[in-house]
């Protein structure tokens, strides 16, 4: 069934009100607020989800990724660790944008932890395929490409969810991604990267 197009809601079913607030965040910390208050539901818009809420997956770990969001990382994935049945397993990880002195401090984190940050320098055009789910004998997510909207068609993405000051802004900043090695555990990744962040503070 196609979602309903409404004078308030999109064509995914977010919040045209909701989307207005990001036309004017202009700031990774901005950027990160919004997204902290849609990980509370307080919120129902949020830019490249093309949905109105988090999904269930996410729920048990949205408190953390609030406030991960307000200290430094505009995240734009995660995912919690997990093991399933028929062979479904996950690492946990999270990925975002921030600066480059947020950006060293989570790859210090990969010299005094078994955590994994691979950065991504503004500009950077990078492709590596590291795995963190596979479902049966199927790899389904790979981290460690460059997510920084570096051509015009990523900024013109940017631009249109939110608004072209925060989509340059993105193409200047640093783009992380942190993930546990360890298949199904989700205890250890999130309160290690609030950690490090709150050392900028």
């Amino acid at each position: 069934m196609e979602p309903l197009v409404t004078d308030t809601r999109d064509q995914h079913g977010r919040l045209r009100s909701d989307r207005g607030v990001w036309r004017q965040a202009t700031t990774l910390e901005a950027a990160g607020e919004l997204t902290a208050r849609w990980l509370e539901s307080h919120s129902e818009y949020q830019p490249g989800t093309f949905a109105p809420s988090i999904d269930e997956e996410t729920r048990p770990i949205a408190a953390e990724l609030a406030e991960i969001n307000r200290n430094g990382l505009f995240t734009k994935e995660s995912q919690p660790g997990m093991r399933g049945d028929a062979g479904h397993s996950q690492r946990q990880y999270v990925t975002g944008f921030c600066s480059a002195a947020a950006a060293a401090e989570l790859v210090a984190l990969s010299t005094r932890s078994e955590l994994i940050t691979i950065g991504h320098a503004p500009g950077e055009v990078s492709a590596a395929a590291v795995p963190v789910t596979f479902d049966g004998d199927a790899v389904v997510t790979v981290l460690g490409s460059s997510e920084n909207p570096v051509d015009e068609e990523a900024l013109r993405d940017w631009s249109e969810e939110t608004n072209d000051a925060l989509a340059l802004l993105l193409a200047d900043s640093w783009y992380v991604e942190v993930l546990d090695p360890v298949w199904g555990r989700s205890d250890v990744l999130l309160p290690e990267v609030l950690a490090a962040l709150r050392q900028l503070q």
